[in-house]
């Protein structure tokens, strides 16, 4: 291919695109190995694992129980059997910032350039749920306590098609360095579905050993239905059974091209390379946070990172363009704007990428 052979590219671009490349032709190869030679999706047994837990620079053993149900931010949990039980607190005179539409604070520009850079290679795949529809209305067509995307006098009412809603939110396992997972990330966008993420970045002592012991290999995503008990790899089988599950069971063409798309996704973590892939030692909180975000969006991609380094569970209530659940953002926070973080370990709930991310490592990095 001769964009890894032009000699006019800087050195530092030459490297980042060649090592991008193989990075994502090896991960094709070990995927579609094992499609071949590996095990069929499999019903998941009750589990009880005793794993690794960073809670501080010294290493310890933990049983983590994972629970969940159909409200996250209320009675989800990761509770961990320790005799000193960790109390989490926000950071001393800390007090949420206020929202500002669409500002970059300083220093953060290039940040938010290179995670926008993933719309271009996918195609914006996942800003929009299925069978998203805008409409330019009056301005009076539209209360202002109902979300409506308003912009210079100009008011677009969407709406979407929603298939069946899980119970409880789909578990899924994967770390944002992975292209696989980002297919499936974009799918869960897509179909609007509320997804209790467990990160895995590499190095990470709690969920990659969860995952070994539940499916019998660490390969990522890997994917926990509790509505079904369905448990099983594949990026590209975890697309189709949530489609068909919750969905119409269609599948936008950008995650249907094989390769092409593992390629374009890895080409999609090019402004962001190495970000979200490796473990940063941290506490592991005893409820996971909820996250509204979205996958096309930015300033969600960057605090996204720093949840996966973190190795922090989240509930991500996903809230791409036409999902019913920005008006319910609305109705919470009297504002529609995301990232919205809301940690029920601290009581803490604030907007603003950048002010999310110092909280997060003040608040979790050990």
């Amino acid at each position: 291919m001769t964009i890894v052979s032009v000699s006019s590219y800087p050195l530092t671009e030459m490297f980042l695109i060649k090592y991008s490349l193989q990075a994502t032709v090896h991960s094709i190869w070990r995927e579609h190995n094992s499609s071949q030679h590996e095990e069929q999706p499999k019903m998941l047994p009750p589990i009880h694992l005793p794993v690794s837990s960073s809670r501080s620079r010294s290493t310890r053993r933990t049983l983590i129980m994972v629970k969940a149900s159909s409200e996250p931010s209320d009675s989800a949990s990761v509770s961990t059997k320790s005799s000193e039980p960790v109390v989490f607190t926000a950071p001393p005179n800390f007090k949420p910032p206020e929202p500002q539409r669409f500002a970059v604070k300083p220093g953060k520009l290039f940040d938010v350039l290179g995670a926008s850079i993933g719309l271009l290679f996918r195609f914006g795949t996942g800003v929009f749920v299925s069978g998203y529809s805008a409409s330019f209305v009056s301005e009076d067509e539209v209360p202002p306590d109902q979300y409506a995307f308003r912009l210079g006098g100009i008011t677009v009412k969407e709406s979407s098609k929603l298939g069946p809603r899980p119970e409880k939110p789909i578990e899924i396992y994967e770390f944002e360095g992975c292209p696989f997972c980002r297919k499936v990330r974009e799918m869960v966008g897509v179909l609007d579905l509320d997804i209790l993420y467990y990160p895995c970045p590499r190095g990470s002592p709690n969920f990659r050993p969860t995952v070994n012991q539940m499916g019998g290999k660490q390969q990522f995503p890997y994917m926990v239905d509790p509505n079904t008990g369905v448990s099983m790899y594949e990026s590209d089988g975890i697309i189709k059974y949530l489609s068909e599950k919750y969905g119409d069971g269609t599948v936008p063409l950008s995650l249907t091209l094989g390769p092409l798309t593992a390629i374009t996704a890895g080409f999609a973590m090019i402004g962001r390379m190495g970000k979200g892939n490796m473990y940063t030692p941290a506490k592991l909180p005893p409820k996971p946070l909820v996250f509204w975000a979205y996958e096309g969006s930015p300033f969600c991609k960057i605090v996204r990172e720093v949840l996966v380094e973190l190795e922090l569970p989240h509930i991500q209530r996903s809230c791409a363009r036409g999902s019913p659940k920005r008006h319910e953002l609305l109705q919470k926070a009297g504002h529609f704007q995301v990232p919205y973080l809301e940690d029920p370990n601290t009581g803490v709930n604030m907007f603003e990428s950048a002010e999310i991310i110092e909280y997060l490592k003040q608040t979790y990095a050990a």
